[in-house]
């Protein structure tokens, strides 16, 4: 009778505390340069070492530039956080993957690329959407900074277990939707706060359709229902993933891994919390019209005429109207990239759609992958011409535009459509208009300059 998450969870408890959280070991700690500084200076005082430092991976991200990594970054305070996790790396001896390093990326994207996010492993990082490696069928799952303090002093952290959903989608996605396009109807159907207190596990033919860059995607919103994380069980995709790449195991190893693998999947009896089942013949290419991710609609659709507390100073924020359509709105800034959209695949995706044709005049579009790994993959494949051809630039790896905490900021009133996972007011940079999309979605409106349904293109 139990779930996947349990059987995860249960494996990796140290100790329950009477009355209070459970002592969880954890596998793997990632580690940026926003959020471990102060976790760095508090083993210091405390005259304490990494316990295990060989589990434990760091890297910058947010704060990267995406162009001339190669010379000193200009931003003062992102040049003192990236250096900072340096150097911390260094004296707490653990592995580092510096800015042009051909391991750096965003840690969410490499994490699973080099294998070192695997089935059945708890991870953590001081990030939200760490959520992202649940894909991998691991419990994964973003902690603060006095955390991060606790895992690199023990290896293990006081928590809570949440309760379990299961969301079913049954069905076959249409044409033009994408996983993002899931998750993003999920959103709206279930609000930013549907999931509060979960771990969600999702199921259903169209998760089991997807191939491992679209269940990242998934996973990696599942914090913007509220979710304390999302997975999914591994199966065959997972393992044809996985296998070959640099931390995974080898030979035997593999063999005796794959067969724990395929047990970690929910007994036909096991008991959720909660279950939600949709259809995907309900879905389409869909984009948001407020300012949190679950004021979304589909991309045919009108904005709603009412709507949850915030509705009327949500769209006063966008220069929206209630009732209004967002097809063919113009829009000056589009991004591709971002721990939700930096894989290959959403660049093969916002190839195809803008092949033969050219990028809008008036468009300033940003595509950062998000990872050197991605980068390389790009240009084996061609896909650096094709772009090139149609008038774009690929910028260097980072989290670039998805937050205000590097040089790609979007500038106030501006509208940006963009592949990340926020479109908090100001999240892109001081008073921007973010727009959130699949890449499908924000190709079409690269070569067009304004909102355009992907399916009228492919």
């Amino acid at each position: 009778m139990n779930t996947l998450f349990d059987k995860i969870w249960d494996r990796h408890v140290v100790q329950i505390v009477e009355d209070g959280p459970t002592q969880l070991y954890i596998d793997r700690l990632y580690c940026h340069e926003v959020t471990s500084p102060q976790a760095f200076d508090g083993l210091r005082s405390r005259g304490l070492k990494c316990f295990r430092p060989e589990r434990i991976y760091c890297m910058p991200d947010h704060n990267t530039p995406t162009h001339d990594q190669d010379k000193p970054i200009e931003d003062s305070v992102s040049r003192k956080q990236v250096d900072t996790l340096a150097r911390n790396a260094k004296e707490f001896g653990l592995t580092h993957y510096g800015m042009m390093s051909k391991d750096n990326g965003i840690i969410h994207v490499v994490g699973p690329e080099k294998g070192l996010s695997l089935p059945g492993m708890t991870i953590v990082c001081g990030d939200s959407h760490t959520s992202t490696h649940g894909a991998m069928g691991a419990v994964a799952f973003g902690i603060g900074t006095s955390e991060v303090e606790m895992v690199m002093a023990s290896q293990c952290i006081l928590q809570q277990k949440p309760k379990s959903m299961r969301i079913t989608i049954n069905g076959r996605l249409g044409k033009g939707v994408t996983p993002k396009d899931v998750a993003l109807y999920l959103m709206s159907e279930i609000s930013t706060s549907g999931a509060t207190g979960y771990f969600v596990e999702y199921a259903g033919s169209v998760v089991k359709d997807m191939t491992m860059e679209g269940r990242l995607t998934l996973c990696n919103l599942s914090i913007e229902m509220g979710a304390r994380g999302g997975f999914i069980a591994p199966d065959e995709t997972t393992f044809n993933y996985i296998k070959g790449r640099e931390f995974a195991p080898k030979g035997k190893a593999w063999d005796e891994a794959v067969a724990y693998w395929k047990t970690l999947k929910s007994d036909d009896d096991a008991v959720y919390d909660k279950e939600l089942v949709f259809d995907a013949a309900d879905i389409e290419p869909r984009v948001t019209y407020g300012t949190n991710p679950g004021m979304g609609i589909g991309i045919t659709s009108s904005i709603p005429t009412d709507g949850e507390v915030n509705f009327h100073k949500a769209l006063d924020y966008m220069g929206f109207k209630p009732g209004e359509k967002l097809l063919g709105k113009k829009v000056d800034y589009v991004f591709l990239g971002a721990c939700t959209n930096g894989r290959i695949e959403d660049f093969r995706a916002f190839a195809s759609i803008v092949k033969g044709r050219k990028k809008a005049a008036d468009i300033i579009a940003w595509l950062v992958p998000g990872s050197w790994l991605v980068d390389k993959q790009i240009r084996e494949e061609g896909l650096d011409q094709v772009l090139a051809e149609a008038g774009f630039e690929i910028r260097q790896p980072g989290c670039s535009a998805c937050l205000a905490m590097n040089d790609d900021k979007v500038p106030a009133g501006k509208y940006s459509l963009s592949t990340s996972n926020r479109n908090f007011e100001g999240r892109q940079g001081p008073g921007a208009r973010t727009i959130l999309c699949s890449p499908l979605v924000a190709a079409a409106a690269a070569v067009t300059g304004v909102i355009t349904d992907p399916r009228t293109l492919l």
